[in-house]
């Protein structure tokens, strides 16, 4: 052998023998923070054994003899297969990112220390029940016993293994029930409801004159699509499920401008991390609804759920069952079903007697002010009114302790002020954020209060607890009674309608001190339809109800889609999970039936010939094999660009959903309308059938680039893709790092604003930014046979064989076997983990 070549053999063998080791070292530091899930562990504190079953997805069901023991083994096994989640989300909502990532998070930090979920959080634990206080306090004793069980960086994961690398990470801290606490006001933040809506209007304001800003923000079609509650009313102080008196329905307010705080604002707001949402938050809502037994295969009610948040990986949900071995009073809770790592009990699912669901109620709960400052004081009614300051210390990996100064008015925090140098002149000269979650609530109460509740009457308790973030709360039980409950702190102002940012100076747009009672919100048992749909619809019509709920609902494309499509499955017979299953996979676009014909009206040349014939016997489902489907969105993407982009400024520019197809219908109607017009074209003015001729043309031209000359080869799944991306290092810009923790891409049929909302924005591209986050069917008849899945899986540990092996199936849009019987438990457990004191 020539001596280069031998030399370069020997050189092949030295690497490949180096690669061997670092992968055996890769190897051994992944599996060592694998968590242990047979045998017999100890855990101080215990009072009595407790037994954890797992099956062959991971999912944990516990066992214990007491509340206590249940809910401290709980937080040890959401420890086990997610500390690292959990120690990032405590970090975000404490705005201290940037101790671990460095100045890349220093922007993210100043938001959240501007809004102060943490400080709210601190406020909020002593006004809990003392019950409450306890299992907080428990599940934190879980979580630091797998800790001090798990000193090391390589014991925890493999997060932590390369944050040890590089110098950051440190030992973690004891979790506290604070650090739970905390991530509510997460989910809140990200279930929010019109404030980036406020501040659109208002830049768009900047841009155009009131009335065509108006024109993209139509009524809520409620003679083609019906509200949640389509019975009753207020009644001598309460609401009644009967028909009230016709009601004055309130108007828009006057808005002011002040363009460049309001474009401050929006960044601050922007820099605020997304937890469970997508930076569009248009794609973020949900579908619930539950039939009645009276129309069901097993007599009794069937009950789904899938909300729509961001997709997150690990997924933002841990399936979880939660028993005690004996139910009493003492120990009341039996329930399954979709928890939050970091947060004790259930948030969605069922007991032994009782399911519910949840959706965005999505009411106004956030204000945006308008100030007049000067120096350290602010206007208000007449008097200059000292600003609350505070000072957060913002420490930074790898450089200096930053100081931020938080400035606040009666309103809530300044939060313009964040960005450098925002002193902006004239009238109103800063924005101040009022937020119903920027109070303490009852929230966590209201979590044990449903995982113990047995009946109408307690699930309805429960709910008046439920402040933030405001939720449509369905419900069905075993006795037959299905029912839906809007719950939540919801503000009563003075003046106004929450739509657009008002003068704070005044006064006069003030929040009333009490909102609406509970006693007053929207409330329907047993109505006469059969069924319940919510999906983010308008709960109930504004024509009949007082006070405001809001004025920026989804637009009931999914909603009415469900309600015709169980209609159909009623007629055909009873319905089962199967059907309702089938429901929740429907792909139908609700916009088809009103765009293709008008496209098909345009005379039209070229090579987009051959692909608009793809529209002409579709359907209007979306499947990921659809080449029709891949057409028309890529139209719909191009006409809502070359319609809108050129009138609005970036911030307020189309994103897609079914408000845009609101506003398009009716611009339809109107050829000439000036949003037809392309305004930087000189000398000539576009109209609807050249932008219709024009959005096809290029829709054609992106998809041959992409995806080949070949129309009938296009396939919507090629560009509706889906990324799980993991929420810390999977976006380190690191590839090597980031490949050892994302997954995909998976093809995704669906669409936003189908009922399988795989929301995508238009702006972007195809790629999805929001999904059915799980999906959950339950079965009242025999709550064994009810079904759900999770978008990624149970545990947090990459390489782990639960660490996305359900987003497969999730993606086919398959459910798997939710059990909850102590028989069917252990009969399909592969794993069982003993904990004695």
């Amino acid at each position: 052998m020539p001596w280069p070549l031998r030399w370069f053999v020997r050189v092949l063998i030295v690497l490949l023998a180096l690669a061997v080791v670092l992968a055996g070292v890769l190897v051994y530091t992944v599996r060592r923070s694998f968590p242990q899930v047979d045998g017999s562990l100890r855990l101080p504190g215990l009072s009595g054994s407790v037994e954890i079953y797992r099956d062959k997805s991971g999912i944990p069901h516990i066992y214990a003899d007491t509340a206590a023991d249940l809910f401290m083994a709980q937080g040890f096994v959401h420890a086990q297969d997610r500390f690292y989640e959990m120690d990032f989300r405590r970090h975000l909502t404490a705005g201290r990112l940037s101790e671990v990532y460095g100045a890349a998070t220093l922007d993210n930090d100043k938001a959240l220390r501007t809004m102060g979920w943490r400080r709210v959080a601190e406020q909020e634990l002593p006004e809990l029940a003392q019950e409450t206080r306890d299992f907080l306090a428990a599940y934190a004793k879980g979580v630091n016993a797998w800790l001090a069980a798990n000193p090391n960086a390589s014991d925890r994961s493999l997060e932590y293994s390369l944050l040890k690398l590089q110098g950051s990470g440190g030992k973690p801290e004891k979790w506290t029930p604070v650090d739970s606490l905390a991530w509510l006001k997460a989910m809140a933040w990200d279930l929010r409801s019109n404030m980036e809506d406020e501040i659109d209007r208002a830049l768009a304001l900047t841009k155009l004159p009131r009335e065509r800003v108006e024109q993209l923000y139509p009524g809520y079609p409620f003679d083609r699509h019906a509200p949640i509650v389509n019975e009753g009313g207020i009644r001598q102080g309460r609401f009644e499920q009967r028909p009230p008196q016709q009601g004055p329905q309130q108007r828009p307010q006057q808005r002011t401008r002040a363009a460049r705080a309001l474009t401050q604002a929006a960044k601050t707001l922007s820099d605020v991390p997304e937890t469970m949402s997508a930076a569009d938050r248009a794609g973020i809502g949900s579908n619930s609804w539950v039939v009645s037994g009276e129309y069901t295969e097993g007599g009794k009610p069937l009950l789904a759920n899938d909300p729509h948040l961001a997709p997150n990986m690990p997924s933002v949900w841990y399936q979880a069952g939660l028993h005690c071995r004996k139910v009493s009073e003492e120990c009341p809770y039996d329930v399954t079903g979709f928890t939050f790592s970091g947060v004790p009990g259930v948030i969605i699912g069922h007991t032994d007697k009782i399911a519910w669901g949840f959706t965005n109620l999505g009411p106004d709960v956030a204000d945006l002010f308008l100030e007049q400052v000067e120096g350290d004081a602010y206007l208000y009614k007449g008097q200059q009114l000292p600003l609350d300051v505070r000072e957060e210390k913002i420490k930074v990996a790898g450089g200096p302790t930053v100081t931020l100064t938080v400035r606040s008015t009666v309103h809530g925090p300044l939060i313009n002020d964040v960005m450098a140098g925002a002193k902006p002149s004239g009238e109103a000269n800063a924005v101040a954020l009022q937020w119903t979650a920027l109070t303490p609530g009852r929230t966590a109460d209201a979590v044990f209060a449903l995982n113990r509740a047995t009946d109408w009457d307690e699930f309805k308790a429960a709910a008046a607890l439920f402040e933030v973030p405001a939720q449509n709360l369905i419900y069905a039980d075993t006795s037959g009674k299905i029912g839906y409950q809007a719950p939540g702190r919801i503000p009563v102002r003075e003046n106004g309608d929450g739509t657009w940012p008002v003068p704070g100076w005044t006064g006069e747009y003030d929040w009333k001190p009490a909102p609406i009672p509970y006693d007053q919100l929207p409330s329907i048992e047993n109505p006469a339809d059969g069924f319940i749909v919510t999906a983010n619809n308008a709960v109930i019509d504004p024509g009949r109800y007082q006070p405001l709920l809001t004025q920026d609902w989804a637009y009931g494309y999914r909603s009415e889609r469900i309600r015709t499509l169980i209609r159909d499955a009623i007629k055909k017979g009873p319905i089962d999970a199967a059907d309702m299953a089938r429901i929740q996979q429907d792909t139908a676009n609700g916009f088809a039936e009103t765009l293709v014909p008008a496209l098909e009206r345009v005379d039209l040349a070229g090579p987009a010939v051959k692909a608009r014939e793809l529209l002409t016997s579709w359907d209007g489902t979306q499947s990921a094999g659809s080449a029709p489907a891949a057409y028309f969105n890529a139209v719909w993407r191009h006409l809502l660009m070359l319609t809108f982009n050129d009138d609005l400024p970036e911030g307020a520019r189309p994103t897609g959903g079914d408000r845009w197809y609101e506003v398009v219908r009716r611009l339809l109607d109107a050829p000439d309308d000036p949003y037809w017009d392309d305004v930087t074209t000189k000398g000539y003015t576009e109209t609807r059938d050249d932008i219709l001729r024009l959005a096809m043309a290029s829709a054609h031209q992106e998809l041959a680039d992409r995806l080949g000359e070949d129309v009938k080869k296009w396939r919507w799944g090629d560009v509706h893709t889906l990324e799980l991306v993991n929420g810390s290092l999977g976006t380190s810009g690191i590839e090597p790092v980031e490949a050892l923790f994302n997954r995909g891409p998976l093809s995704v049929a669906g669409g936003k604003d189908a009922v399988n909302a795989t929301g995508w924005n238009v702006q972007s591209g195809y790629e999805i930014t929001a999904v059915p986050s799980m999906r959950m069917i339950v079965d009242l008849s025999d709550l064994d046979k009810s079904q759900w899945i999770n978008l990624t899986g149970a545990s947090g540990h990459a390489y782990h064989e639960n660490y996305w092996d359900q987003a497969a199936a999730w993606a086919r849009g398959d459910l798997q076997p939710m059990l909850s019987s102590p028989a069917a438990v252990k009969k399909s457990a592969t794993h069982t983990l003993k904990l004695n004191p």
